[in-house]
């Protein structure tokens, strides 16, 4: 009769088994107590490291928490108070707006007149607006919709907010004593006219409608049509329109928004 192995006892003889391993626990350990997929931690804590209680963003990618300010937003701002000041200046006849109509003299009457008078047609509604009319043309038939009835409210904007101001500040011409000078409505039309076909067609066109708008200022300025600072005004006016509208994202060729 063969006899059965008996199990080896302990030092004390009690004779219980030695422990043996327990999957559950050993699973707990890899993938988490509770399902959570950590390789660290058995608790649903974060890691006490500062990169690993970080938030993810989209795609996986390392977030910000809270967001941060971009740069158009603090380019905006800037602009405006940069319009505030000069309008402040010249209400109240400043040293800045005194200044401002010191250069206008020296300036006033410079340069060809075939030319800058070309240059300050540049922001006629009859030479801006068929380009902006062109652009949400196409922006409409590549399915942007949005983007070109935003272009088409910032022009509507124009006289909305130029004419009341010119109407509040009551600023005299540089070579006339008739009044309603400030800002110039001239050089808001060009910057939100090629700006806005610019941002419809493409960014690459972008600088080509910054420079139109400069040109436009200067043919202003140059014939005496405007002071400077009229021309500075409307370009920090209206530019954070514009820097919004640039800022989004752009969707993809007869893909836009319905």
């Amino acid at each position: 009769m063969r006899e059965t192995p008996r199990p080896q006892g302990t030092a004390d003889g009690s004779g219980t088994e030695p422990p043996q391993p327990r999957p559950g626990r050993a699973l707990a350990h890899t993938i988490g107590a509770s399902g959570s997929g950590s390789p660290h931690r058995s608790d649903r804590r974060p890691p006490h490291t500062p990169r690993g209680a970080r938030h993810t963003g989209p795609g996986g990618r390392l977030g910000t928490t809270p967001p941060v300010p971009g740069r158009p937003a603090l380019l905006s701002l800037l602009s405006l108070a940069l319009f505030a000041v000069t309008t402040w200046q010249v209400a109240a006849g400043g040293p800045l707006a005194r200044l401002d109509e010191r250069v206008s003299r020296a300036l006033a009457g410079r340069g060809p007149a075939p030319l800058t008078e070309f240059l300050a047609d540049l922001g006629s509604l009859p030479v801006a607006l068929p380009v902006l009319a062109a652009a949400v043309a196409y922006a409409l038939w590549r399915g942007d919709r949005a983007r070109a009835l935003y272009a088409v409210a910032a022009m509507a904007l124009v006289p909305a907010v130029v004419v009341p101001l010119k109407l509040l500040v009551d600023r005299v011409g540089p070579l006339t004593p008739e009044t309603g000078y400030y800002p110039s409505g001239h050089t808001a039309t060009a910057l939100v006219a090629y700006c806005g076909a610019a941002l419809l067609v493409h960014r690459r066109l972008v600088p080509v409608a910054v420079l139109l708008t400069v040109a436009t200022g200067t043919g202003l300025v140059l014939r005496g049509y405007h002071w400077p600072l009229d021309v500075v005004a409307s370009a920090c006016l209206f530019s954070p329109i514009c820097t919004r509208r640039s800022s989004g994202r752009t969707p993809s060729p007869r893909t836009g928004p319905s």
